[in-house]
C-alpha cells in the first residue's frame, strides 16, 4: 500500500436537546472547534480567507497534521495525507477522540453528542465521507477510470455500507400519492445497508454543492499536477468499524493498482449506475442482482469477485497490508453469499441490522417505531460510554484492526512517511513563536516571504521543515525584541 496517498474527509452530526437554553448544534460546533486550538491547542487556526465559505478562523490545521473546520454548519476532520492501511484507519478513528474529548471538557458531553453517521432522520439532510486517492496520470481519467471504477464502487456498499432504518426519498410524490402533509405514512423500507445510496443522484459531476456524484471529477491533486490527479469519492458512508473502513480504503487503492497497471476488467458496465446503487441497498434478499448495459444480470457479489480475481493475479505479495486486504476481501465475500449475518463482527451495516432486530423483537415494534431510529443514531455516538458500536466493541462483538495506542498515537503525532510530517512540525513551531502565516496542504507561506513548497506527498521534507522552524524561532525571537525594546521607549 505504501505507493498510494489516502486521506478521508468526516462531517459529523451533532446531537442537541431542542429545549430554551440549550447550546444550538451549530454553536456546539463551533465552541469544539475553538477549544480544539485555544484550549487544547491541538493546532493553529487559519488567519486567512480560504474562500468564500472559509474566514479566517473557521478552522486550522492540527499537530497530527490533519485539519478540524466547519463546513456549511457541521464540524468537519480531514485527516493528515497516509501512505498506509492502519496509518488512515487510526488518523481516522484519532478525530473521534480529539472532537469528544473537547466536548466533554466542555461540560457538554452528558446531553449533546457528535455522531459519526450520514443522515438526519428528522429532516432528510445529509454529510458525507469523503474519500481521497491520489491516482497518477497514466490512464485516461474519464474514458477509462471512470467507466472501470464505477462498477466498483456501486457494489462495495455490501462491506462497507454503515446502515439505516427507512429510506429518504426526495420527490413529492410517493406511489402516486402527493406526500407533503403525509407525515404518518409508512415508509415502506424498513432497513438498507447504506446510508448515502439514497442522496446519490448521479454517476460524475465537478462540484460537490450542487449535485451528489459517486465521483467528484474535479482536479485538484494538491501535488504535482503533471504526475498526479486527486480521486475525490462521495459515495462512501462514515465507518465506526475499523474493519470496515479498512476493507473500504484497502480493496478501492487495489482496484485503483489494477488501473494504474492498465489491467481492466471485462466489460462490467452497469444499465443504470445510480439506480443500482439504490437496489443494492434496500434489496432485502441481499441477493443483489443488477441489470447489465448488454441486457444481462449479475450480482453484486459477483461483480466484487472479479476485481478480487484480478487483485489476487497481478498484486499478491506486494506487502502485509496488501495481502491482509486480498485475504478478507475473499472472505467477506464468501461469507456474504453464504449467510451475511455471519459478519456482524466486522461490518457495520449488519452489526446495527443485529443489534435492531434483537430489540424490535424483544420490545415487539415495527420497522417504521421512532425508537428504531434512536437507536440508528447511538450506534454512530462517538461516545465510548455511550455509542452502541462502543459497546459491541467492548463486549468484543467486532473485531479490530488496530490498538488503542495507535489510536492516542495518530491524535497527537503525524504520519512519518508523507509530506504531513513537515507541515505538523512547522503547525508546532508556530504554535509556540509569533509570526503570521498561511499553512495549507502543499505549502506553508510566511510573513517574512519565505515559503516550503509540499508539492510532492510523499516526501517528508525533513530537512526543510527544521531549516525553516529555525527561522522561525530567530525571526520570532527578533520580533519579540524589537517590542520590547518599543514599549521601553514608551515607558521613558
Amino acid at each position: 500500500m505504501r505507493d498510494r496517498i489516502f486521506g478521508l474527509e468526516t462531517e459529523y452530526g451533532c446531537l442537541a436537546p431542542e429545549r430554551d437554553g440549550f447550546v444550538s448544534p451549530d454553536n456546539i460546533s463551533v465552541k469544539v472547534k475553538d477549544h480544539i486550538f485555544f484550549s487544547d491547542r491541538l493546532g493553529i487556526v487559519d488567519i486567512h480567507y480560504r474562500g468564500r465559505d472559509e474566514p479566517p478562523g473557521n478552522g486550522g490545521f492540527l499537530l497530527n497534521a490533519g485539519r478540524v473546520y466547519i463546513d456549511m454548519g457541521h464540524l468537519e476532520y480531514a485527516t493528515p495525507e497516509c501512505a498506509g492501511l492502519w496509518d488512515i484507519v487510526a488518523f481516522d478513528r484519532a478525530g473521534d477522540f480529539i472532537l469528544h474529548r473537547a466536548l466533554q471538557a466542555l461540560g457538554l458531553g452528558k446531553e449533546a453528542s457528535f455522531l459519526k453517521n450520514n443522515i438526519d432522520h428528522y429532516t432528510g439532510a445529509t454529510f458525507g465521507c469523503h474519500e481521497n486517492y491520489l491516482i497518477r496520470r497514466n490512464v485516461p481519467f474519464s474514458t477509462v477510470v471512470i467507466p472501470a471504477l464505477l462498477p466498483f464502487l456501486v457494489t462495495r456498499q455490501i462491506f462497507c455500507g454503515a446502515g439505516r432504518v427507512g429510506s429518504y426519498d426526495d420527490s413529492f410524490y410517493y406511489y402516486g400519492r402527493d406526500v407533503r402533509d403525509d407525515a404518518d405514512r409508512e415508509d415502506p423500507v424498513t432497513f438498507q445497508i447504506s446510508q448515502r445510496a439514497d442522496h446519490i443522484v448521479t454517476e460524475i459531476y465537478q462540484w460537490i454543492q450542487f449535485s451528489r456524484a459517486i465521483i467528484n471529477t474535479r482536479d485538484e491533486p494538491l501535488a504535482d499536477h503533471s504526475k498526479y490527479r486527486r480521486l475525490h469519492l462521495l459515495v462512501g458512508d462514515s465507518n465506526m468499524s475499523e474493519y470496515a473502513t479498512a476493507l473500504k480504503i484497502g480493496t478501492t487503492a487495489m482496484v485503483l493498482n489494477l488501473l494504474e497497471r492498465k489491467i481492466f476488467p471485462y466489460d462490467l458496465g452497469l444499465g443504470d449506475p445510480v439506480w443500482a446503487l439504490k437496489e443494492i441497498s434496500r434489496d432485502p434478499t441481499h441477493k443483489w442482482i443488477l441489470a447489465r448495459q448488454n441486457g444481462r444480470t449479475i450480482s453484486a457479489i459477483d461483480i466484487q469477485r472479479v476485481y478480487l480475481a484480478l487483485a489476487q493475479r497481478h498484486l499478491s505479495g506486494l506487502d502485509e497490508e496488501s495481502d491482509w486486504v486480498l485475504d478478507a476481501w475473499e472472505r467477506t465475500l464468501d461469507d456474504l453469499e453464504s449467510d451475511p449475518m455471519q459478519l456482524s463482527d466486522r461490518l457495520d451495516w449488519v452489526a446495527k441490522k443485529w443489534l435492531l432486530d434483537a430489540f424490535r423483537e424483544s420490545e415487539n415494534l415495527t420497522w417504521n417505531d421512532p425508537w428504531l431510529q434512536s437507536l440508528d443514531l447511538e450506534y454512530h455516538n462517538i461516545d465510548p460510554n455511550r455509542g452502541l458500536y462502543f459497546d459491541l466493541e467492548q463486549q468484543g462483538r467486532m473485531q479490530r484492526v488496530l490498538t488503542d495506542d495507535q489510536i492516542e498515537r495518530a491524535r497527537l503525532t503525524p504520519p512519518i512517511d508523507t509530506r504531513a510530517k513537515a507541515r505538523a512540525a512547522l503547525v508546532k513551531t508556530l504554535s509556540e513563536n509569533r509570526m503570521r502565516y498561511i499553512v495549507d496542504w502543499d505549502s506553508v507561506y510566511l510573513e517574512n516571504e519565505r515559503h516550503l513548497s509540499l508539492r510532492d506527498p510523499f516526501c517528508t521534507y525533513d530537512e526543510e521543515a527544521a531549516e525553516l522552524s529555525r527561522e522561525i524561532r530567530v525571526e520570532s525571537r527578533t520580533i519579540d525584541a524589537m517590542r520590547r525594546m518599543q514599549e521601553a521607549r514608551r515607558e521613558k
